[in-house]
């Protein structure tokens, strides 16, 4: 435990802005130009997507309503977890059918390997680890569905692994959760020093990269696309939509096939040795089984980031970080007392059936969004699939398959109630956990 003294008030922005290296903006758009693809949205999906593009010879164009990593790729937890969430195997393959079943398993099982791999490609300095992901159960029956579904998981490729008793306690740090099962591929990155290293090695290859370039229409002329900005404009063959949970109406109905959760964090100021030690010793990620979750991680400077759901408020306001810090302290009791330094937070995207979504409502227009929580390792997926499809690979080869966009059943009212559910899970939550 801490020696308990007044709390200073959090900083409200993220860690990661705080703590990355000094990233000049890009300037606006301010002519009227022309590239083989235009890529709307300058976070994870963009940039990946704009990487294997310039890197394969390809004329690209990034343009941002704000900056690179601006959104949920700038204020993500940073975990780069390589399983797809809420499906069952038995539930993705009735989803998806015999083909896209083994695709998207293998691209999920492999997204972390991937992402690190493009870390060491291109030398990318975003404190990689490649540690493992430790997910732990509350209860005995989320204990009871990890055991079966990861059994399953293991028939499918999978090697991840079981933790419980004392070396549970240890590697998470706390004796709050019953079991948990051990990724062995998972892992962190600092998400801005991240994003930085993509468009920097995209840049270095070619891309060009404007700010404060909101794409206020798009339209056809004759066979080419023109992104038009408040000061300039873009005309190319392709354009990719990359805007994920900050999506609008831009390409018709794509906000409306997602519904926007609200994920927060806060961080410590760096901890004594004797705390932090104590706390994922090994370097792991963690996160658990409730249905308002908590995740953490730890970071080279002695810092703990705790997460888990918020909720919106009036203008850019958000709300929960009082309770966050509570369940923070419960979870790990050694935090009492700790200072808080930062909270923040941002939007991410949910499906309907909890899978990424890949668009083409028309020839050369493509969109992909929709990570449900694991948009660290799965946008470098479809990023990759993205650019795959612009340099001339069928629709029917892509690991993910393309679908048309619909918007999610009873979206207003779930985002109506999404408050009142928020309180209801974690009403249920605290019921159920030991």
């Amino acid at each position: 435990m801490i020696q308990n003294t007044p709390p200073a008030p959090m900083v409200p922005q993220s860690l990661w802005q705080a703590t990355a290296p000094p990233d000049g903006p890009h300037a606006p758009l301010e002519d009227a130009i022309t590239a083989d693809v235009t890529i709307i949205g300058a976070g994870f999906t963009g940039l990946r997507t704009a990487l294997n593009l310039a890197a394969a010879g390809t004329k690209v164009v990034v343009l941002d309503a704000a900056d690179v990593a601006w959104g949920a790729s700038g204020r993500t937890g940073g975990q780069v977890n390589p399983l797809l969430p809420f499906n069952s195997p038995q539930r993705l393959h009735r989803l998806l059918g015999d083909t896209y079943f083994e695709r998207v398993t293998e691209a999920s099982l492999n997204s972390a390997d991937e992402l690190f791999e493009l870390v060491q490609t291109y030398q990318i300095e975003c404190q990689a680890r490649q540690n493992g992901w430790l997910r732990v159960n509350h209860s005995t029956k989320a204990h009871n569905a990890s055991l079966k579904d990861i059994e399953n998981w293991r028939a499918h490729g999978s090697t991840a692994e079981v933790v419980e008793g004392d070396e549970l306690n240890r590697l998470a740090g706390t004796k709050a959760y019953l079991s948990g099962v051990i990724a062995h591929k998972g892992g962190a990155v600092h998400p801005k020093m991240f994003a930085q290293g993509l468009a920097k090695a995209a840049s270095e290859r070619g891309a060009q990269f404007f700010g404060e370039s909101p794409v206020l229409s798009l339209t056809k002329n004759g066979q080419k696309w023109v992104a038009k900005t408040p000061t300039g404009s873009v005309q190319s063959d392709w354009v990719v939509v990359a805007t994920n949970a900050y999506s609008d109406d831009l390409l018709p109905g794509l906000s409306k096939s997602i519904v926007p959760l609200t994920p927060i964090q806060i961080a410590t100021a760096p901890l004594p040795e004797a705390v932090i030690n104590s706390i994922l010793p090994e370097g792991h990620t963690i996160s658990d089984s409730r249905r308002v979750i908590m995740y953490a991680r730890r970071e080279p400077d002695n810092r703990l980031v705790y997460g888990g759901l918020g909720r919106p408020g009036p203008g850019e306001t958000l709300s929960g970080f009082n309770w966050l810090r509570k369940d923070a302290e419960r979870i790990y009791p050694q935090l009492q007392g700790a200072k808080w330094s930062h909270q923040w937070g941002g939007r991410i995207a949910i499906t309907d059936d909890h899978l990424p979504h890949l668009h083409e409502p028309q020839p050369g227009l493509l969109a992909g969004l929709g990570y449900n929580g694991r948009g660290v390792a799965m946008s470098m997926v479809v990023g990759r699939v993205l650019s795959e499809r612009v340099l001339g690979a069928s629709p029917d080869a892509l690991s993910l398959p393309v679908s048309k966009i619909k918007t999610v059943p009873f979206r207003r009212s779930k985002m109506f109630g999404m408050g009142t559910a928020i309180w209801f899970m974690r009403l249920l939550d605290y019921l159920e956990t030991r």
